[in-house]
This record gives C-alpha cells, structure tokens and sequence, in this order.
C-alpha cells in the first residue's frame, strides 16, 4: 500500500484550512436562523448559542397561519411553487429547442443570435426592471402569475441556451447521421436521440431556473402586489413593516421557505455539477 507524500500531505491540510472556515461561515447563518426558529419572542435575542426553552409554536403559528402577516402563507408559499416550476419549464422548453436548432440543425444565424442574447447580461437585471414593469403594464399582465414568469424566462434563457448549446457541441454527429440513414425524422433526432444524450445537462438547467425564480424579490415585488398573487420572498419582506417585527417568525418562514431548494438542490446535485461544467469549456 502506498503511503501519501509530504506534498500531498500538505496540499490536504491547506484545502481543510481554506474548507472549513468556508463550511463555518456559510453555516452560522443557517444556525441562527434555526435558533431563531425554534425560541420564543423573549429568547429571539438572547444570544446564547442554544435557547433556554426551545419550541416549536413558531412552526405551528407558520402552518396554522396564526398572525396577521401568515394569514395567506400557503397560498403565497403555492404561488412561489407554481410560478417557479412554470418558469424552469418554459425555460427548458425554450433552451432545448433553441440549443438543438443552433447545435444540431446549424439554422442560419442561430450563433448570431445566441450571442446577441448573451450580450443582455452586460446590461443588470436590475436596470431592466421598470421597463418590465411598463412592458408588463401595457400587455395587461401586472398581478398576473404569466407576468413573473415570462420575467424570469427573459432573465434565465440566454445562460441556459449557451449552457446547453455547448454541451450539445459535444454530442458525436456520428449519431445524428446513423439515426437520419435509418429513416429518423427532425422531431424523431430530437425526441429519441437528442432528449436522452441531453438528460443531465437539462436537469441541472431545469433545477437554475427554477431556483432563480423560486429565489426572485425584485421583479416579483414590482410586478405583483395583491396579498394573495405575491411570492413568499416578497411576504417576507413585509415582516420588516411593523415597529416589532415579530423576527422568530420571520426566520421561522424563511427557514421553511428556504427547505424545498435545498431538497432540489440536493436531489440532483449529481446532474448540476454534471450538466453545467458540460457546456463550460468550449470545445
């Protein structure tokens, strides 16, 4: 058996120095949130590192809707789940398409118009909020859900059409003329050879945009304003109207809020990593 170098050695030992400070400092966070979570109002900020008389009534004043500011927590909390699976899909719709035309079909000015997307994101997110807004406005969609999402289709599918169209760049055309000489149709190269070749580098696009979208304030707090058509991330932000914001459940909220992402995340962090270091180097 052989036995680690010094060098290696080394190496190891300077990336758990840089690991776990990394580790600590994303996870304090995440932990006083948690404390926040589970003390009562006059524990919120005691500053111990374990509550005195931990609880879990916040959570059941979240599911219960209990307060003035949870009074429409679930129908807030199923539109952030409704408008960012509608965004993630559309955006897969749109990018797969688009990367399968420009990579495989090499339509006439498909790489013209890839980069002129891409030349968007010189431009902040922010900056193209109002006129959104006005856009939205004079198609009659402001406190509509299509409003939201088609925003964050415009945001999310120049990134997911490069990302796809590069990976797509990797596929052998091998294939592509072996299912042509065997009779296979335009729709049939896409469905049956394309689509599953594509699997991972989809998944991951797919789980982007719809965290980009469940995680979205800014577009979602312009464009929506009813109590029952908001986000959650935009109720939230309503917990810092009150002169005693009740901030245990504030935390509380956002630590359930924050619980689907991190399952999605984790459930296919294998097809993340996969999916978008695929198209990351252009060959």
């Amino acid at each position: 058996m052989k036995l680690p170098s010094l060098k290696e050695i080394g190496n190891e030992a300077k990336l758990l120095l840089i690991g776990i400070p990394v580790l600590i400092w994303t996870l304090v966070p995440i932990y006083h949130m948690f404390l926040f979570a589970i003390s009562p109002k006059e524990d919120a900020f005691s500053g111990k590192l374990w509550p005195t008389h931990p609880t879990l009534n916040n959570f059941k004043i979240v599911f219960y809707q209990e307060h003035y500011f949870l009074r429409d927590f679930w129908i807030q909390f199923f539109n952030s789940v409704v408008i960012a699976l509608s965004a993630g899909a559309l955006t897969l719709v749109i990018a797969t398409a688009a990367a399968f035309s420009i990579s495989r079909l090499r339509v006439p000015g498909g790489r013209w118009v890839m980069n002129l997307a891409l030349f968007t994101y010189f431009i902040p997110a922010a900056f193209l909020a109002v006129p959104m807004y006005r856009t939205m406005g004079n198609y009659g969609l402001l406190n509509n859900h299509w409003s939201l999402i088609l925003a964050m289709v415009t945001i999310a599918s120049p990134y997911a059409i490069w990302v796809l169209k590069q990976a797509s760049d990797k596929l052998p055309v091998e294939l592509d003329e072996a299912a042509t000489m065997d009779g296979a149709t335009t729709l049939q190269l896409f469905r049956l050879v394309y689509i599953p070749l594509m699997m991972p580098s989809l998944v991951a696009i797919g789980t982007y945009a719809i965290l980009l979208a469940w995680n979205e304030y800014l577009y979602a707090f312009l464009l929506l304003s009813k109590d029952t058509e908001i986000t959650l991330p935009v109720a939230l932000g309503n917990f810092l109207a009150a002169d005693d914001s009740p901030w245990e459940l504030l935390m509380t909220t956002g630590f359930i809020y924050a619980l689907p992402p991190a399952a999605i995340y984790y459930a296919f962090k294998r097809y993340m990593v996969g999916g978008l270091t695929a198209g990351a180097v252009k060959s």
